[in-house]
C-alpha cells in the first residue's frame, strides 16, 4: 500500500477465553488503523469481552485510531464487555484528554492494572 507506515506492529496476547491484550507499537494512523480495527472486531466476534489495548510502545495516534477505539467500546458495552487502555506517553495521553475520551476509556499505566480493571468491570 503506497503511503503506508512501516513503523507499525500489532501483537495479540490471549489471557483466557474472554480476555485479550492487543499490543500496538509505532504509528497507528490512517494507514495502519484498519489492521487494528480488523483485529479488534475479530476478537469481539470470537467472544472476547475483556480487552486491553496496550499503547506502551505506540509513538503516534490520530483520529482514525480514536474512531477504532470508540467503535470497540460501542461493540463491547451491549455485550457486557469492557475495554481499557495502557498508556503512559504524555503526548498520547494529551490527545485523550483534549478529546474528552479519557472519560470514555479507563487508562492505566501498566498492563496488570488494566487487566485487573477489565476483570472487575466486565460481566
Amino acid at each position: 500500500m503506497e503511503g503506508a507506515s512501516v513503523n507499525f506492529e500489532i501483537a495479540d496476547h490471549e489471557i483466557d477465553d474472554v480476555t485479550h491484550v492487543i499490543e500496538l507499537a509505532g504509528e497507528v494512523d490512517l494507514y495502519t488503523a484498519p489492521e487494528f480495527k480488523d483485529r479488534l472486531v475479530a476478537l469481539i466476534d470470537q467472544g472476547k469481552r475483556r480487552l486491553v489495548v496496550d499503547l506502551s510502545r505506540t509513538t503516534f495516534i490520530d483520529s482514525t485510531t480514536l474512531g477504532v477505539l470508540v467503535g470497540g467500546v460501542k461493540r463491547l458495552r451491549p455485550l457486557g464487555g469492557a475495554l481499557a487502555l495502557v498508556c503512559s506517553d504524555a503526548n498520547i495521553l494529551k490527545i485523550f484528554e483534549i478529546t474528552g475520551l479519557d472519560r470514555v476509556f479507563p487508562i492505566y499505566r501498566t498492563r496488570a492494572e488494566a487487566l485487573a480493571a477489565v476483570a472487575e468491570t466486565a460481566s
